[in-house]
């Protein structure tokens, strides 16, 4: 008997809300005293995208692969237009995003979960 499932059943699938939930917690604790200092950008980038991927792995999204982009921005008053666009398979991969600002910078994060067959 093949046991190989080509869908991830229901408490497998990548849940948008559940995704912009733990961004939103993370970017919440780790950014919210920190000033827009542009020379230490380029770490914390790096540094939330790991920690959201690691927290997202341990949701339980088996079988997923996981794409986390972080953007961060000093805050002056302009306006910022962020879009994207993926080819993949609309019953199984999805995305989430959260935004989160203060004083001195803005953050955004997508996150999109593509499952692996």
């Amino acid at each position: 008997e093949n046991t190989y499932s080509l869908r991830p059943g229901l408490q497998h699938r990548f849940k948008s809300s559940t995704v912009k939930e733990c961004i939103h917690a993370i970017l919440k604790e780790k950014l919210a005293n920190v000033q827009y200092i542009p020379e230490e950008m380029p770490e914390l980038t790096k540094s939330l995208s790991e920690t959201i991927k690691d927290r997202l792995k341990e949701e339980g999204f088996d079988r997923y692969k996981m794409v986390v982009q972080v953007v961060i921005g000093e805050q002056r008053g302009e306006g910022v237009n962020m879009a994207a666009r993926c080819f993949w398979d609309a019953d199984t991969d999805s995305c989430a995003h959260d935004v989160f600002m203060n004083d001195s910078l803005f953050c955004v994060v997508a996150a999109f979960g593509c499952f692996y067959y």
